[in-house]
């Protein structure tokens, strides 16, 4: 046998006929976006810019196109397009919590500053708009009255319309069904307030005043969101688990409350929470209906009752550094009211939801 040498050639990363290309270090994307900052502050200082969010507008656009530039020359075009396309989505969501961080940050600077156990604690019983003092009490009673009866009345009945739609709606019904839901859903708050008063003027003949018939129509704008969110957990309800229950002998509305609602059960009480959530902030419908009070009010079925949105509203309305100061400190007890919903709504699903076992 002969002795058969082979040379040996160093085979460069980037030639178009090797198995491995050349890619940009770890360390590139956080190079890249340092470039685009100082490339930003020196066009915003140059061109005399006193705008921060301006600032950091150019530097996601130079940031975007360095990434492309600079990739294409290294890694290729394909690579280029990728890296783009995430750098894209990362400054879509960039620019969707800046807006979120600056309000809630501009609601807490501005809120504690009357934030406190007296404020929490007491009512605008005697005290005067303009002047300091007073608290929130009776609004966040109301509120919690409001919601709590209009929760009663558009839980259940959102949940049994959903109910209805998939696994019963056939025909033309069901297509009516979906259709008004769709329609209700976009509604604006006063049209159901404007509603509400005009039935209640055909059935009693004088204004309603009243905390029950807030929630009548905040149970309107419930309603729909109930059911769109209950229809889409119950189509993820895999069909097999019907079919077996079916197959037993079992009713269809046995197989409905044993087995269809408990295994999405943690998804309905998420989008109900995120529906209390929504009618939690409406003000429309109050000012029509409940007109708000200055004193608390325990009783929603008789007399006029506050509402955290509708306090809001009015020391706003008011002018005064004081009234300000107040309304700024109800937003943030809304806000919290509204944040602790979601985590509750998401510790359910948790809790609810499905364990699978290796």
């Amino acid at each position: 046998m002969s002795n058969v040498t082979i040379d040996k050639q160093p085979v460069a990363a980037s030639s178009p006929g090797s198995l491995s290309s050349a890619s940009l270090p770890r360390w590139a994307p956080a190079a890249i976006a340092a470039g685009a900052i100082a490339v930003a502050v020196g066009i915003g200082l140059g061109a005399g810019l006193s705008s921060k969010v301006q600032w950091g507008l150019i530097a996601l656009a130079v940031f975007v196109i360095g990434t492309y530039v600079i990739t294409a020359r290294v890694e290729g075009t394909r690579q280029a397009k990728d890296r783009v396309a995430t750098s894209a989505i990362w400054s879509a969501f960039i620019l969707a919590v800046i807006p979120l961080y600056s309000l809630i940050e501009t609601t807490i600077v501005k809120g504690v500053k009357v934030l406190n156990v007296a404020f929490l604690s007491h009512s605008m019983n005697g005290v005067q708009n303009i002047y300091p003092g007073g608290g929130v009490y009776h609004a966040i009673i109301g509120t919690l009255e409001q919601v709590g009866i209009a929760t009663v009345i558009g839980a259940p009945l959102g949940m049994l319309t959903a109910i209805y739609l998939v696994e019963y709606g056939q025909g033309k019904l069901a297509k009516a069904v979906t259709f008004f839901v769709d329609v209700m859903t976009g509604i604006p708050s006063i049209v159901a307030g404007l509603f509400i008063l005009s039935v209640w003027f055909v059935v009693t003949s004088h204004a309603p005043a009243s905390g029950f018939a807030g929630s009548l129509a905040l149970a309107i704008l419930m309603t729909p969101v109930v059911v769109r969110s209950t229809e889409e957990m119950l189509k993820l309800v895999p069909n097999e688990l019907r079919e077996a229950s079916l197959a037993l002998g079992i009713p269809k509305w046995r197989t409905i409350v044993k087995v269809v609602l408990p295994t999405a059960v943690g998804g309905i009480t998420t989008g109900v929470m995120l529906s209390v959530a929504r009618i939690a902030g409406e003000s429309a419908p109050i000012a029509l209906l409940v007109f708000g009070s200055s004193i608390i009010n325990n009783n929603p079925f008789s007399g006029p009752q506050e509402s955290l949105p509708f306090y809001i509203y009015q020391q706003y309305q008011q002018g005064s550094e004081a009234s300000y100061d107040r309304a700024w400190a109800a937003a943030l007890v809304l806000i919290a009211f509204v944040m602790i919903l979601n985590v509750v709504a998401r510790g359910i699903a948790r809790w609810k939801a499905p364990k699978t076992g290796r």
